[in-house]
């Protein structure tokens, strides 16, 4: 397979999973914004402009975070290149790189979405509407989803796409426990102890894992039984233990493949060892926030060495 196919087929599935979990942000703080006073209302705002990354940008064009400022600057917004918009853009245009080696159902999926999409977003999104083009953004990638694992071949095409997807979703997951425990938190000194109900639910509810978390723990909600279940729970699809022995599977795979292991597997072995057997009190005594941090670190060098490992630009 050409470096540049395999680069398109990744790229197109990091994407397709960063429009999602993107959607699955926004809805989270739509929810708490409207049962919350207008300055709790604001630091939902604020949290996911931060977890995004997008302060300096966003800051530069708006003056409040209101929710009608927020959604439409990472929706749309022409003053942020990273917005849903380009971004299902950007899951077309790598489809079409690669479309002698995706199915004509995946193919179909991200087309009539793009255009369905591409429609809704062609103009601001008001009140009414941004809970249609959220979901309508969710609905997008379970579709383009159940069209990949329906039709496509197990070949290499599948496994770097497939790669792509866990290294996109480990690091959303990683970014919105970290925006929690350390954006969202008024003070260090409360780390570890049981704090606003609300805020936890929001971090479930942003990894579509609300439900699943409460019949698992019987309704409780806590911090430490949240971050064992999405850090170490590899039974959940979006925890990062199960991301990350999904890559490794992978990667794996791509290497029998080829012939030939590279750098990228070496880096998930050490990956690896830093997570298999770790506790969640570990997790606490060496700090969540470190420990994601390292996380976030490895993860982007993996992502990094697969490109490389495997020529995505040649």
């Amino acid at each position: 397979m050409l470096g540049r196919t395999a680069n398109g087929l990744f790229w197109m599935f990091r994407y397709l999973e960063r429009a999602e979990n993107t959607a699955r942000l926004l809805e989270a703080a739509l929810r708490m914004a409207l049962t919350r006073d207008l300055v709790a209302a604001e630091a939902e705002w604020r949290s996911v402009i931060a977890t995004l990354g997008l302060q300096q940008p966003f800051e530069a064009t708006n003056e409040s975070y209101d929710g009608l400022s927020v959604w439409n600057f990472v929706l749309r917004g022409p003053s942020n290149p990273g917005n849903v918009r380009a971004m299902f853009g950007a899951v077309r245009a790598n489809a079409r790189t690669a479309r002698t080696n995706i199915s004509s159902d995946v193919w179909e999926a991200v087309n009539d979405n793009w255009m369905k999409l591409d429609k809704l977003l062609a103009r601001p999104v008001g009140q009414t509407a941004v809970g249609e083009v959220l979901g309508t953004i969710r609905r997008a990638g379970t579709q383009v989803h159940g069209a990949f694992d329906g039709s496509m071949l197990r070949d290499e095409g599948y496994h770097f796409s497939r790669a792509g997807t866990f290294i996109e979703r480990a690091d959303s997951t990683a970014r919105i426990l970290d925006m929690k425990y350390f954006l969202l938190l008024p003070s260090l000194s409360y780390v570890g102890s049981s704090l606003d109900t609300g805020q936890w639910e929001q971090v479930l509810r942003s990894v579509a894992g609300a439900r699943v978390y409460s019949w698992l723990n019987a309704g409780q909600i806590e911090a430490r039984g949240i971050v064992d279940f999405l850090v170490l729970d590899d039974r959940f699809p979006r925890s990062l233990a199960f991301c990350r022995s999904a890559l490794r599977e992978n990667l794996a795979a791509l290497a029998r493949m080829h012939g030939v292991e590279g750098r990228c597997n070496a880096l998930m072995r050490d990956a690896d060892t830093r997570i298999s057997d770790l506790t969640v009190d570990q997790i606490f005594d060496q700090g969540l926030h470190e420990f994601l941090v390292d996380f976030l670190a490895r993860n982007a060098a993996i992502s990094r060495a697969i490109a490389e490992d495997y020529r995505f630009h040649a």
